[in-house]
């Protein structure tokens, strides 16, 4: 069983930055890709990013690029959103998965076995 945990969240001014979190924890945690996504009140859950959990190769959705960087860091099992010129429209809770069960749909959030319980991220304008 995996656990994600993520943290990080609060509420920021448009233009701000804010770095969010998820460390895995397990008894032998191991995964292909980690992705994170959000969800806003009333809309279906959204892409982020998703990084390849050995080469380090990066994704990321249309909306965040050139905004958003995903990294990780293997020996804690953890990997890192930083969020940069955040807008008001970035507001949502922002989730963490793992484990994907198909390589190429690292953007598709039913294609992950593990979630995280979402922390909150609001961008006031």
């Amino acid at each position: 069983q995996v656990q994600l945990v993520e943290s990080g969240g609060g509420l920021v001014q448009a233009g701000g930055s804010l770095r969010v979190s998820c460390a895995a924890s397990g008894r032998t945690f191991s995964t292909y890709a980690m992705g994170w996504f959000r969800q806003a009140p009333g809309k279906e859950r959204e892409f982020v990013s998703a990084i390849v959990w050995n080469t380090g190769g990066t994704f990321y959705g249309d909306s965040v690029k050139g905004r958003f960087t995903i990294s990780r860091d293997r020996a804690k099992n953890t990997v890192y959103l930083q969020m940069n010129s955040l807008k008001p429209e970035d507001t949502a809770v922002y989730y963490c998965a793992a484990n994907p069960r198909n390589p190429v749909r690292l953007a598709t959030p039913n294609m992950y076995a593990y979630w995280g319980q979402g922390t909150q991220v609001t961008v006031s304008s």
